[in-house]
């Protein structure tokens, strides 16, 4: 019976093939196994699978088949998701609108790690505020910046940080920089005499993460065992730390909460711009000084004009036939005027009659720098001299100085101490006592030509340098240091004033004069530097490549503002008589007036009025 069921369900043309099958039948899956049947032979040709051809087997119910396929799609679904794989991700959920990229379902910062638009280098977008034009939102920042780094080394490190010491101090001659924004270094046992390299801090002694309980911790208080207590009752220190209850130590809050004063805002932006066609774009000249009587003398090629700040009137005082001025400086009290010229020659002028009052020779280059003492008028030439002239006596000069090997460039007195420097193309300095024919001090500290020199008003014997294109470092002296044999006792004074004025930028050469307060590099050609009347600060003003004018804090040398608008180099410099506004020329034939230094406003006193003038 079974033979012929088998007969009527299979075709004719099929039935010795299927004989042989029957001899040797295939392996047979269980009934309830969502594995199919291990087959040992392809599909037949007609579309057909083979047959079961156990005697004991019943007719494939489609239903059971198609349930049985959807069964073992999904238990190979399940298979492909064993716990031995990889984890993929959940198919993030695509928003977008016919193809239209969506990202406001995106974190992106957190999805790439992207910098906000603060931190981030690159142009801001259009949406983000602007940064305020004045330097006083960049110099907040600098400060929140400061305090926080401060903080930080202070809640994690404290004093356990050690810091790289400067080349020209040994180990034992170590001198403790006072910088708030550094920690302070403790002193080390080692005995070699090889300094540390700079830049380089060195790994820390102790363990920063110890899971042990030490006896001392790490910030320099002992790890209580048990709340202290004392003889007269309980410890109610309210600077303990076991008892505050501030994430940070009480030396921090301390810092925290006291009080910081507040950047001084200085405009970017010059209040005036003047023409000056005819400007000599020439770095060894000095055609540009502002005088007692609120005048600014400007030398343009062969002519001097004068401008008065308080009528705006500008004036031609000369014209020189044939020659061209070179240098102009005024009296420290009164209306003469001193103009150098190509030639040689040095004249006197009385700006108020526009007189000249005589010529004076000696000279056999030109004339680029003067300086006035009193009654004493100071020349220096290209000829590598230095006169000085008593302009009330016939002789066209008193004393004739010789040290310069090249041009000299800039002459600045000290009329306090009684004291001349000057400077000069050959990269010297020089300090002149009095009208002594020999220099007191010689120095050969710049590498190029030193142009740019001004005795500080707040403090006795300090002058500031700067040197050119391939120097561009401010230098600081002490002229107040005997210059023979000097003691150790004043090498030790000189490094604690150099420690004091700016730790950062102390000389780096072992064989650097004792009088070598401190160095920084600008990164630019020093032309020009003034001492600010009001507050302890100098400016200076630079050519290459910056051609920009910096105000500068001293001691600290950090910077209150940078000062742009000139396309060429920043070559003259002139300070108003109330010191509060600066004058700057430079190639680009203008004159610019800045608001740099404003004097304090008084406060109580007669109140109204001061802003009367006039008693009447």
């Amino acid at each position: 019976m079974a033979d012929s069921e088998l007969r009527t369900h299979v075709p004719a043309a099929s039935t010795e093939p299927f004989a042989d099958e029957v001899r040797t039948p295939t392996l047979i899956s269980p009934p309830e196994s969502k594995t199919p049947p291990t087959a040992s032979h392809k599909r037949h040709h007609n579309g057909f699978a083979p047959h079961n051809h156990d005697r004991g087997s019943e007719p494939v119910d489609p239903a059971a088949l198609s349930k049985a396929l959807e069964q073992f799609d999904q238990a190979g679904r399940v298979r492909e998701r064993t716990p031995n794989a990889s984890p993929s991700r959940k198919r993030q959920r695509v928003y977008g609108d016919r193809f239209i990229p969506n990202r406001s379902g995106q974190d992106l910062q957190a999805s790439f790690s992207l910098l906000h638009d603060e931190a981030s280098p690159a142009t801001p977008s259009r949406s983000a505020k602007r940064t305020p034009h004045h330097e006083l939102h960049f110099q907040r920042t600098e400060e929140a910046n400061k305090t926080y780094s401060t903080l930080l080394r202070s809640e994690m490190f404290e004093q356990t940080v050690p810091q790289s010491m400067p080349h020209n101090l040994s180990p034992t001659e170590r001198t403790t920089f006072h910088d708030p924004t550094r920690s302070h270094t403790p002193p080390t046992r080692s005995t070699s005499m090889h300094p540390a390299p700079a830049l380089t801090p060195s790994t820390p002694h102790k363990n920063l993460f110890s899971y042990a309980s030490p006896r001392h911790s790490y910030s320099g208080q002992p790890t209580p065992s048990r709340t202290p207590q004392s003889r007269h009752g309980p410890n109610l220190n309210a600077r303990s730390e076991i008892y505050s209850l501030s994430p940070v130590k009480y030396s921090s809050q301390t810092m925290l909460l006291s009080p910081r004063k507040t950047p001084r805002a200085v405009a970017k932006v010059p209040y005036k711009v003047l023409d000056a066609p005819d400007l000599a774009d020439d770095f060894y000249l000095n055609l540009v000084d502002w005088g007692s009587q609120n005048i600014l003398g400007v030398g343009l090629g062969s002519c001097v004009y004068m401008w008065n700040s308080t009528s705006g009137r500008v004036t031609k005082l000369c014209e020189l036939p044939d020659d061209t001025v070179t240098s102009v400086n005024w009296i420290q009290r009164g209306s003469h005027i001193a103009i150098g010229t190509h030639k040689g020659f040095v004249q006197i002028w009385d700006a108020i009659s526009q007189r000249r009052l005589r010529t004076m020779t000696g000279h056999t280059g030109r004339v680029g720098a003067l300086a006035w003492n009193e009654h004493i008028l100071t020349s220096g030439s290209r000829d590598r001299l230095i006169y000085h002239r008593d302009v009330r006596q016939p002789d066209q000069w008193l004393r004739k100085l010789v040290g310069h090997k090249q041009e000299v460039c800039g002459l600045k007195w000290n009329s306090e101490d009684g004291q001349l420097a000057s400077g000069g193309n050959d990269n010297k300095l020089m300090v002149w006592e009095k009208l002594n024919a020999e220099p007191t001090f010689k120095w050969s500290e710049h590498i190029a030509a030193v142009k740019a020199i001004s005795w500080s008003p707040h403090q006795r014997g300090l002058l500031a340098s700067g040197g050119g294109t391939a120097d561009r470092t401010i230098k600081f002296w002490n002229t107040l240091i005997s210059p023979h044999g000097p003691s150790s006792a004043s090498l030790a004074a000189a490094a604690a004033a150099a420690a004091a004025s700016n730790p950062a930028s102390l000389p780096t050469s072992p064989s650097a004069p004792a009088n070598l307060l401190s160095s920084l590099d600008t990164g630019s050609q020093v032309c020009n530097l003034a001492w600010s009347r009001n507050s302890n600060e100098i400016v200076s003003t630079h050519g290459y490549s910056q051609n920009q004018i910096i105000v500068w804090k001293y001691p600290s040398m950090q910077q209150v503002v940078s000062l742009t608008g000139h396309t060429y180099r920043v070559l003259y410099l002139a300070m108003s008589p109330d010191g509060q506004v600066i004058v700057t020329g430079a190639g680009d034939e203008t004159l610019r007036f800045w608001n740099a230094f404003k004097k304090k406003e008084r406060t109580g006193g007669l109140g109204g009025m001061d802003s009367w003038g006039v008693i009447r």
